[in-house]
């Protein structure tokens, strides 16, 4: 087992079997799009369930899955792949954003992660599904400016941004991919959008047609759990510790 631990956050899980893996996040944000498009991701390619993140800052819930018990932040791998992914169910409130990023970050560097990806939602107006990108150094920019339109001017907030951050600040190659959406709702066709960026830049093979197949039941299951953890806080703390499903 290997552990990193940061006050009051801690990552936990079994030996890494990867070599120089990359690392890819899905924390829940506008549209749920790093949430939706992880765990599609993790589906598709069986991965491996081998450990979680635990914290106070959590809301005190236990997520449920065909009658089984998981973790709300949970981490998985590929090891043909070479792949690590972060998958969280629960918002991460602002408060607690620096030392999430700060622990996870210090846990990729140490079980030696090459590359971060970020995936988030991002609101705009425009119908079709854009994804934005932004990079921590010019050769990543480079990596992916003829798959996505490059984002030249904002803010990327939440936890996503906090992540970049401690990426360019631990000098971790790391890209953001922000899929477009157009409200709060959870939006899978957004997090296909992002996959299939996704398989550009990575040379992956991650199906999307579910995804758009099943968007209605997904946007209902996703809403519902988004509902459950809403009620779970606000009998806990103040809402407004936990700002991020609207």
């Amino acid at each position: 087992m290997s552990g990193k631990e940061f006050e009051d956050v801690k990552i936990t899980t079994s030996e890494i079997k990867s070599k120089d893996p990359l690392l890819i996040e899905g924390f829940p944000g506008i549209g749920l799009v790093g949430n939706i498009a992880s765990q599609q991701i993790i589906e598709e390619l069986s991965m491996e369930y081998i450990g979680s993140m635990e914290s106070r800052f959590f809301p005190p819930i236990a997520v449920l899955y065909e009658g089984i018990i998981n973790m709300p932040v949970r981490i998985y791998e590929s090891e043909e792949q070479n792949l690590i992914m972060v998958v969280s169910d629960i918002p991460i409130s602002p408060s607690a954003s620096y030392d999430v990023s700060k622990v996870l970050i210090d846990w990729a560097s140490a079980v030696g992660v090459k590359e971060v990806v970020s995936i988030a939602g991002i609101a705009t107006m425009a119908d079709e599904s854009k994804v934005f990108g932004a990079a921590t150094t010019d050769d990543m920019l480079k990596k992916i400016e003829n798959e996505v339109e490059i984002f030249q001017m904002g803010t990327i907030s939440g936890i996503s941004g906090s992540i970049m951050s401690e990426c360019f600040m631990q000098a971790i190659p790391a890209i953001s991919l922000l899929g477009a959406t157009r409200s709060q709702n959870p939006d899978p066709r957004a997090a296909a959008a992002v996959i299939n960026s996704l398989n550009s830049i990575y040379d992956l093979s991650i199906d999307t047609e579910s995804l758009i197949e099943q968007a209605e039941r997904i946007e209902v299951e996703m809403q519902k759990l988004a509902e459950d953890v809403r009620t779970s806080e606000q009998s806990t703390s103040p809402r407004k510790e936990f700002p991020m499903y609207g």
